[in-house]
């Protein structure tokens, strides 16, 4: 694949991004080396090697859910810069 002037305008124009002609030479430059390496890749024979969903064969490892002593709502207010007798107070987001 060849990398040109209308495929670089493109991507900056979906990635809304401003290239002036030096970081298009750059740009140009660097994608032609990462298509290039993408090539060689394809270029391997996979034949005998299965299809993986994963990079490992690690599997997630879960805590057992227990029940905790919470804390009181006092205690949780204790820290709030504002708050009323039973809730946190935050600015208004939302204007009507």
């Amino acid at each position: 694949m060849e990398v040109n002037d209308a495929l670089i305008r493109q991507l900056a124009t979906l990635s809304r991004l401003e290239i002036n002609a030096t970081e298009q030479e750059e740009i140009r430059h660097d994608l032609q080396r990462m298509i290039t390496f993408v090539e060689k890749l394809g270029e391997l024979d996979t034949t005998n090697v299965k299809p993986m969903l994963h990079m490992t064969r690690d599997t997630n490892v879960f805590r057992k859910d227990e029940v905790k002593h919470p804390i009181s709502r006092e205690e949780g207010l204790q820290n709030a810069p504002a708050h009323t007798a039973e809730y946190f107070s935050v600015p208004k987001v939302i204007k009507k």
